[in-house]
């Protein structure tokens, strides 16, 4: 793996990104250009269908770009492989979803923890217990995802995405599935524990009181960034 920078934790240069469909190829994203600095917050918003989580798919290595170069962490994409991409986030870089994607078979303490285990850390267990005593869910530990509300479950997902501390946390409508109250609640979370490791924090919302809370504003329409 060569030698990875720290200064530009994501890079987009150019980018565009077209999928086919029924009726012909579709331009998803087009000659999108976005970088973001270490412990930077950017807040990515738009109208449905403008290319928002794209983006993200894009710059997490999850899609791949039909133009252009996507860098994390000064490594080009394009270069690795979907195992090499894959270990290039592990650890460094993490995703949270509006649909939570917890493990459904594992408990609240199990789902922070096995990530831990596939990177090799020690101590798994005890980390993930102190990650999700931070979130406020000591006392649901061995408690399983359908047994936990929706806040419940997103607080899960941000203890597992964080306990690892990475350089960049990629959120894609973190609060969306969430009532006004509980997306309040998890969102002075994310932003506080995103504080407290040091991250960059690439996040994708509709919500303009959340956006307003990231250092710059992105905003996306037809698959290009604005202004």
């Amino acid at each position: 793996m060569p030698e990875i920078s720290t200064a530009a934790p994501l890079v987009l240069d150019a980018v565009a990104l077209t999928l086919p469909s029924a009726a012909g190829p579709v331009d998803i994203l087009r000659g999108v250009d976005l970088t973001v600095g270490a412990g930077e917050r950017v807040a990515i918003t738009g109208p449905s269908g403008s290319g928002k989580s794209s983006l993200i798919a894009v710059g997490a290595g999850l899609e791949e770009p039909t133009a252009g170069t996507a860098r994390l962490f000064g490594q080009n994409l394009a270069e690795l492989n979907e195992d090499g991409r894959a270990q290039l986030r592990r650890g460094r870089a993490a995703l949270v979803f509006q649909s939570f994607h917890l493990l459904p078979n594992m408990t609240a303490e199990e789902n922070v923890a096995t990530p831990l285990e596939i990177a090799g850390a020690r101590d798994t267990v005890a980390t993930a217990r102190d990650w999700l005593a931070r979130v406020g869910l000591a006392g649901r530990l061995t408690h399983y995802p359908h047994q936990l509300s929706g806040g419940e479950q997103q607080r899960v997902a941000l203890a597992r995405a964080l306990a690892a501390r990475p350089a960049l946390l990629f959120a894609d409508e973190p609060t969306g599935n969430l009532d006004g109250a509980t997306a309040a609640s998890v969102a002075d979370l994310m932003f506080s524990l995103v504080a407290e490791v040091g991250a960059a924090l690439v996040m994708v919302t509709h919500d303009p009181a959340l956006a307003a809370r990231a250092d710059r504003i992105v905003r996306m329409a037809d698959g290009r960034i604005q202004g």
